[in-house]
């Protein structure tokens, strides 16, 4: 599923709070990474943040 800039936004963000706020990191993170933002930002691109996003329906 492609993700608008918004939706990425909400998730990376959403993703980097719960990080900072102590929940378990999923991927395998290099000790260097410590910035929650820049973990959520791998997660993401690795596909693994446990996040859905829900969409209306459009209007015909």
């Amino acid at each position: 599923m492609d993700f608008t800039k918004f939706e990425k936004a909400r998730i990376v963000g959403s993703r980097a709070l719960q990080i900072s706020m102590g929940a378990p990191v999923i991927i395998d993170v290099p000790r260097s990474m410590s910035d929650p933002v820049e973990i959520a930002m791998l997660e993401f691109e690795n596909g693994v943040i446990p996040i859905t996003i829900k969409r209306a329906p459009a209007n015909p």
